[in-house]
């Protein structure tokens, strides 16, 4: 698929992530992410946190529309990107790479050179909840920017990973949201939902459990499993 080349849409998301890193919306989460920046984890003690909400990252035109949960504490929060600075990016990263999507097997900074093809991650929630709990009120606060953002990437977006069952519900719930029409299973590792667009396209949704080191740890995700996965969602999106 060719890359859009849409000045307009490139400068829109621009200004979706702007206002994100901006947002307090949430007293409890932007209390937790900057406390977290504040005391820090021994092993990061002489860095630089990001400390606040953490904007998607990746294409500007997205075949694969990647959902997660939250940015990890020491993570996403430490480092201001997605998915980048801990064992759940460690996974998901490789995967990318080995799924040809990602430039790196890894992801550990901002400036690290990483890049994404074809692919944008975004979350149900913008900023680090203590204990990896997001309230109801809060993944409701954060549905607005997934209902931007997705109406952004619909032109070209083609297959939606969910990591999770947050996730899951959230990628469901902006679709609906959008008027889309959604057949869905229950959510489970490689469920799959059909979403159908006014226009009459079809986006495929196939949901992963969260690459956390409860799961990876316990084996309940597998490499294999994760790479399962994105050959599904390549295929749905029509990539070679």
């Amino acid at each position: 698929m060719p890359a859009r080349t849409d000045r307009g849409a490139v400068a829109a998301l621009h200004e979706l992530d702007t206002e994100i890193c901006h947002c307090r919306r949430c007293p409890r989460l932007v209390a937790w992410c900057e406390g977290v920046a504040r005391t820090k984890r021994a092993a990061y003690a002489d860095e630089e946190y990001w400390g606040g909400p953490v904007p998607g990252f990746g294409s500007s035109a997205p075949a694969i529309w990647i959902v997660g949960l939250a940015p990890g504490a020491h993570g996403a929060n430490r480092t201001g990107r997605m998915f980048t600075g801990d064992r759940s990016g460690d996974w998901l990263f490789s995967a990318l790479h080995r799924a040809g999507l990602a430039s790196m097997p890894t992801s550990t900074r901002r400036d690290d050179g990483q890049r994404l093809d074809h692919v944008r991650i975004t979350a149900a929630v913008h900023c680090a909840p203590p204990d990896n709990k997001p309230t109801t009120q809060e993944r409701r606060e954060c549905a607005s920017w997934l209902d931007r953002e997705l109406g952004l990437i619909s032109p070209t977006v083609r297959a939606v990973v969910a990591l999770g069952a947050v996730a899951w519900g959230a990628a469901l719930g902006v679709m609906r949201r959008a008027g889309w029409t959604v057949d869905a299973e229950p959510f489970g590792h490689g469920a799959r939902a059909v979403a159908g667009l006014p226009s009459g396209r079809l986006v495929t949704i196939v949901a992963s459990y969260h690459p956390s080191q409860q799961n990876t740890f316990t084996r309940r995700l597998t490499e294999p499993m994760l790479d399962d996965v994105f050959r599904v969602a390549r295929r749905a999106a029509g990539l070679p």
